[in-house]
C-alpha cells in the first residue's frame, strides 16, 4: 500500500496509530502550531503528491478547534497535489445540527459539510452518524459504518435468552432493532420528548422488558440525561438486570460517573470513535475498538473495493 498516505490531528491520535497498525502502513507526521494571533497552521511532514491521502479526525472537544484543524489538514493535502483525500471522522458532532425544529435555526451539519468539501475532502467515512439524513448533506461520496458487528460481539458472552433492546427513543428504534436480530433478542424503545439539549421526558417504554435482561442501546451518550430517565421508567417494569451500550461515549459533565453510580447498572460499553480520558473511567467501563474495522474500510476504498460489503455477515468472535 505505498501509495497511501494517513495522517491524524490532534483529537484522538491513539486511534490513528491503532488503524496504521492494522493497515501496515506508518501514521505520517503533522505539525500544528499556532500563530501569535491565536491562528493555526498545519503542516502534513510527509510527502502528499498524487497519494491517496486519508486524514483521521473525530470532531470531539474542542470541537471548533478540531473542526478548523481538519479544514487545514484538508486544504494543506489539496496544496500539496494529493490524489484524493478522504477524511476519517469517526464521531460528526454537528450531525445533531440535522433538522429545522425551531425558527431561524442553524442547520450545522450540512455547512459543517459543505466546509469539509469546499477544504477539499473528496469523499468521508464516518462511523453511526446522529440520523440517516447527515448521509445527504454531503456532496462528495459518504462510506457510513456501524459499531453494532463489535457490540454484539462484545454482549454475546453473555446469556441472551431473556434480552431485550431498549432504544432511547423511536428515532434510534432501527438501529436498535438491527442490533437485537444480530443478537438474537427482543426490541423496546422509550417514548421520548425532548425539551432541550439535556432536558428530555420518556413517558412510557413500549415493549417488554419486565423480568428481562436489558440492554439500553444509543448512538451517543453526552450528559447522560436521557440514558438516567430512561432508567427511571425501566426501573418501574423491574428488569432482571441492566446494562447501557453506546457507540460514542462522549460523557460530558460527568455523565459516566452519573451512570455508572446507578447500582443496577451491570455495565457501561462504548467504542473508542471517541477518546475517554483515563481518570474519568469506571470500573464498569468497557471501552471496544472500532480500528479494524476502520482499517479495513481505509484499504478497501484505496483498492476500490465495497464497503457496504463489511456489513454482509456480523462478526461472530
Amino acid at each position: 500500500m505505498r501509495d497511501i498516505a494517513v495522517f491524524s490531528g490532534s483529537a484522538h491520535p491513539e486511534l490513528a496509530q491503532e488503524v496504521c497498525a492494522h493497515l501496515g502502513v506508518p501514521l505520517s507526521p503533522t505539525r500544528v502550531s499556532r500563530f501569535a494571533n491565536d491562528c493555526l497552521e498545519v503542516q502534513l511532514q510527509a510527502n502528499c503528491r498524487e497519494r491517496d491521502v486519508f486524514l483521521i479526525q473525530p470532531l470531539v472537544r474542542p470541537v471548533q478547534e478540531h473542526l478548523v484543524e481538519l479544514l487545514l489538514m484538508c486544504d494543506a493535502a489539496r496544496g500539496a497535489s494529493a490524489g484524493r483525500i478522504s477524511v476519517v471522522m469517526p464521531h460528526y458532532s454537528y450531525a445533531r445540527s440535522d433538522k429545522k425544529d425551531q425558527p431561524r435555526i442553524s442547520l450545522g451539519g450540512r455547512l459543517v459539510a459543505d466546509l469539509l468539501v469546499a477544504a477539499g475532502a473528496s469523499r468521508v467515512l464516518a462511523m453511526t452518524l446522529h440520523s440517516p439524513q447527515v448521509h445527504g448533506f454531503f456532496s462528495v461520496p459518504v462510506d457510513h459504518l456501524h459499531a453494532l458487528r463489535e457490540l454484539a460481539a462484545h454482549f454475546r458472552q453473555y446469556d441472551l435468552t431473556r434480552t431485550t433492546v431498549v432504544s432511547p427513543d423511536l428515532g434510534n428504534a432501527k438501529e436498535a432493532a438491527a442490533f437485537a436480530r444480530m443478537i438474537g433478542a427482543q426490541v423496546a424503545a422509550g417514548a421520548k420528548q425532548r425539551f432541550a439539549d439535556d432536558r428530555v421526558s420518556i413517558n412510557a417504554v413500549i415493549g417488554e422488558v419486565a423480568d428481562r435482561d436489558v440492554i439500553v442501546l444509543d448512538d451517543e451518550i453526552a450528559k447522560g440525561s436521557t440514558v438516567l430517565e430512561l432508567l427511571d421508567r425501566l426501573r418501574e417494569s423491574g428488569p432482571r438486570s441492566i446494562r447501557v451500550a453506546c457507540t460514542h461515549g462522549l460523557f460530558a459533565d460527568g455523565a459516566l460517573k452519573r451512570i455508572g453510580e446507578q447500582t443496577d447498572v451491570l455495565e457501561i460499553v462504548c467504542t473508542n470513535t471517541v477518546p475517554v480520558p483515563e481518570e474519568e473511567r469506571t470500573d464498569k467501563l468497557r471501552i471496544l475498538t472500532v480500528a479494524p474495522a476502520l482499517a479495513e474500510a481505509v484499504r478497501r476504498i484505496h483498492n476500490g473495493e465495497s464497503v457496504s460489503s463489511l456489513f454482509d455477515a456480523p462478526r461472530t468472535e
